[in-house]
Parts: structure tokens; C-alpha cells; sequence
């Protein structure tokens, strides 16, 4: 587990009442607008720890970073109403949150559902964006992506102790993510399971999958290529997984004709999503950000 003193943490109130929660880093870091990380659909703020002390301790411009937990994942309240599980209502309490924190504008990075949110940033707060990390996500979700993940969630075995978890995580996403190590997986598995009874969980609102249970994948996803025109103001890195099969080769190309100040990366070796912790994904997402927004 984490070392508390590597953050600190944060509690606000959600439009609806809700008691939500958010992980600071370098919280003394005043200089430069602060980095907000947003996580995929069912994960929580531990995914970008060890980033989040990479771009708030080690990189060249340390910067405050700001973790959401999503109402329903981690430290954040379930909802009663799972129907609230949505991505405008989500946009809603990271704009509920960022208001609680003063914070005006910031460099975000979003990972699959995050990065569904920060399109709908664009069209709800477009001034809040002042640079932009998409972590294998794009205006196009590719409807056999979805289908896997859904699958997967819906069906996911219950370990026993961490070992078992490893293991199953191993046997349903090693083929996309051959570039992992050992060291990589337990991080990885420590990042979306809690403790329950003695046996590791996953860390959400089991209520959470009727959000991509009902949904019909008989009918086209829709596009968000209108939002994701709004960010053409915004400078962009786009991370894909090279294996990836929510995020298209042919959809980041696009993405990179039409948006005049993108950044474009694959990730060999890793599928949906890549952990942002390895390889030189830190220096170049930090390199990036000095660039984008330089404090």
C-alpha cells in the first residue's frame, strides 16, 4: 500500500450530496497550475500514484497533482441511484470538486472513461483545460472494446488472496500486455482491489455494471468528434496502446489530422490502458506538460 505521507487527502460534497474523494500530491507546490487525473470506468485514484510522485517530486517542473475516486469507486460514496453512474453526472462532481479546490485551470489526464469526461469538460468548462492527456481514448470507442470489457466485468472470478488476483488479471489481459513485468502486475493489482472479508475485492459499486450491462451493443457507440473539435485550442497527447481495442489506430490518425497541436504515442506492448508509470511515459508526459503549460 501507498505510504499516507505521500499525499494528502480531500473530502467535498457532490451537487446531490454525496461525500466524494480525491488524493493531493505536493500540496505545498504553488507554482504552475496543478495536473488533475481522472481514471477509467470502474479504477480509482491509485492508478496514477506512482505518476502522480513522478510529476509532483521527480520531473523537472514539479507540479501539484489532484486524484479523483468517481462517486461509487474507491473512497467516494455509493450512489443509490445507479443510473447516476454517468459520465455528465461525473463531469458534474470533478467540476464540484475542482470548485471546492479553487482551481480555475489545470493540465488533465484522463484514462479511457476520464478521458470521455474531458470531452464533456470541453463542452461544459471548456476554460478549466489547459492541456490535455488521453490515455486510449478518443472521440470513436470501438464497440469490440467495449463488448470486451463488459465481458470481462460481468464475469470477473473472485480471487483469494493477492497471488490469485495477479493471476487472474495475468490470464485476461497478458495477451495485450506482454510488455508488463511482475513488479508491473502487482502494482497494477494493488491499484483496483481493496481488502473485504480477509479476500481482495474489486475496489467499486458492484451497481456500477448495470451502466454497460443495459447497454444495446446492437446500436452504434456514439461519436464525440464534436468535443473533441472544442479542444482544438488545447494541446493534446494522445497515448494508444498498441494493442489496444477500445482505441483505433485509424481514430488516433484522425485525432492527428485534425487537431493542430497533438502529440501522438504507442505504447508497444500494452493494450487498454496503459499504465502511465512505465517506461518513459512519465518523462514524456511530464516533458509534454512543461511544454503545454509551462510554469
Amino acid at each position: 500500500m501507498p505510504a499516507k505521507q505521500d499525499f494528502s487527502d480531500f473530502h467535498y460534497t457532490s451537487a446531490d450530496g454525496l461525500r466524494l474523494y480525491a488524493r493531493i500530491y505536493g500540496e505545498d507546490i504553488v507554482n504552475g497550475p496543478p495536473v488533475v487525473c481522472l481514471a477509467g470506468l470502474t479504477r480509482n485514484a491509485r492508478d496514477f500514484h506512482d505518476l502522480a510522485l513522478f510529476l509532483s517530486r521527480r520531473a523537472q517542473t514539479p507540479r501539484k497533482v489532484i486524484a479523483f475516486d468517481y462517486r461509487g469507486r474507491g473512497q467516494s460514496a455509493y450512489d443509490k441511484n445507479w443510473q447516476n453512474y454517468n459520465v455528465v453526472v461525473e463531469t458534474g462532481d470533478i467540476l464540484a470538486g475542482l470548485d471546492a479546490l479553487e482551481v480555475e485551470r489545470a493540465a488533465f489526464i484522463g484514462t479511457s472513461r476520464g478521458g470521455l469526461i474531458i470531452h464533456a469538460l470541453a463542452a461544459m468548462r471548456p476554460a478549466v483545460l489547459g492541456a490535455v492527456v488521453l490515455n486510449d481514448i478518443g472521440p470513436v470507442i470501438e464497440g469490440a472494446g467495449l463488448a470486451h470489457i463488459r465481458a470481462y466485468l460481468e464475469n470477473a472470478p473472485k480471487p483469494n488472496d493477492i497471488d490469485d488476483a495477479v493471476a487472474i488479471q495475468r490470464e485476461v489481459h497478458g495477451r495485450a500486455f506482454p510488455a508488463l513485468t511482475a513488479k508491473d502486475w502487482r502494482r497494477f493489482v494493488g491499484a483496483i482491489y481493496r481488502e473485504e472479508n480477509g479476500k481482495p475485492a474489486l475496489d467499486f459499486d458492484p451497481a456500477l455494471l448495470k451502466t454497460i450491462s443495459e447497454m444495446d451493443m446492437s446500436q452504434p457507440l456514439p461519436v464525440l468528434w464534436p468535443q473533441f473539435d472544442a479542444l482544438c485550442d488545447v494541446p493534446i497527447l494522445a497515448i494508444r496502446g498498441q494493442n489496444s481495442r477500445l482505441l483505433a489506430a485509424e481514430t488516433l490518425a484522425e485525432m492527428a489530422r485534425r487537431h493542430p497541436d497533438i502529440e501522438t504515442v504507442t505504447v508497444v506492448g500494452q493494450g487498454h490502458a496503459p499504465l502511465l508509470e512505465t517506461g518513459d511515459l512519465p518523462k514524456r508526459i511530464s516533458a509534454f506538460l512543461d511544454r503545454a503549460m509551462p510554469s
